[in-house]
């Protein structure tokens, strides 16, 4: 094509679009739906008995590229526990104004503490208003679920609860009470399997330091 006719080359997504009909959502009171992915507010997960999933362990702060996050580490104690082992998020805070909502901080996060939800209205008028503290991210209650601080419900380590968690939030919200009874005894502690009886007609075997 000759040179004098490349302005019009640029100008031919403009023509195209100029004669196709407009597309108009009337938002806000009409609202498409995000797709099921969709990089939205962040949340901090709970344990199905109530614990914080977050550990304080900053590691989504380190991986923000915005310096958007900034998190404070807290150590729990067995008086007052907020999270499984060791350390909980006492300080968590998101600055929106920074935040590019790349989900670089939920690749980092080691428990699964970090998530993104669908939700995308972060628009105010108040700098103040978009740096989201730890209150208004942590995720709400559900049935069956303990405020903390309490003790771990789930097991006697961190390990009881990523091994045990998955069952737990698979179950039906009727069904998790009953199931943290049976994962915790009377007196706190995991239940101690049932002994089995002798098999008919074998004599009864004495203990290991028994005559």
């Amino acid at each position: 094509m000759l040179d004098f006719l490349n302005p019009v080359k640029g100008f031919a997504v403009t023509f195209r679009q100029m004669f196709r009909k407009v597309d108009t959502v009337e938002y806000p009171e009409v609202k498409k739906p995000t797709a099921p992915r969709y990089h939205g507010r962040h949340q901090l997960n709970r344990w199905p008995d109530g614990l914080e999933k977050c550990i304080g362990c900053e590691l989504c702060a380190w991986a923000c590229p915005a310096d958007a996050i900034y998190v404070e580490g807290g150590s729990n104690t067995e008086s007052e526990r907020y999270s499984p082992g060791e350390r909980y998020g006492a300080v968590y805070q998101i600055n929106y104004l920074r935040c590019i909502l790349c989900g670089l901080c939920v690749e980092a996060c080691p428990t699964r503490a970090l998530t993104m939800t669908n939700e995308y209205e972060l628009a105010n008028d108040s700098r103040e208003s978009l740096i989201w503290t730890k209150e208004q991210l942590v995720a709400p209650l559900q049935p069956g679920m303990e405020a903390p601080p309490h003790p771990m419900r789930l097991g006697d380590s961190e390990e009881d609860y990523y091994r045990l968690g998955p069952s737990f939030a698979a179950a039906q919200p009727t069904d998790l009470l009953s199931m943290l009874a049976r994962s915790r005894g009377a007196d706190g502690a995991p239940d101690a399997p049932a002994a089995e009886p002798p098999a008919e007609g074998s004599e009864p075997r004495a203990d290991a330091g028994g005559t």
